[in-house]
């Protein structure tokens, strides 16, 4: 498994990002979780094998309808946290 943190930036607050985000996770079994930032970005941290991961972020540079994606960072993500679902945060 894989695990890495999306920073996406952008008109992706207020547009129900996290839920839309949720929803994908779910169906692509990916783990982790979603929450907004005070600078306006989404940050995502994403667990799941590298194949799954590769189609959870192509799908984040697009996100929902309303949204409107500008940035997105990726990075590898450290943690000893073990995630057995998706939320938001």
């Amino acid at each position: 498994m894989n695990t890495v943190l999306i920073i996406i930036s952008g008109r992706v607050q207020g547009v129900y990002f996290r839920s839309f985000t949720q929803k994908q996770a779910v169906k692509q079994g990916v783990t982790g979780f979603v929450t907004n930032k005070p600078n306006g970005a989404v940050e995502v941290v994403a667990c799941a094998k590298a194949e799954k991961l590769d189609c959870f972020i192509n799908w984040c540079h697009k996100g929902p309808l309303m949204a409107k994606v500008e940035n997105v960072i990726v990075s590898d993500y450290k943690t000893t946290e073990i995630f057995t679902e998706f939320e938001i945060r």
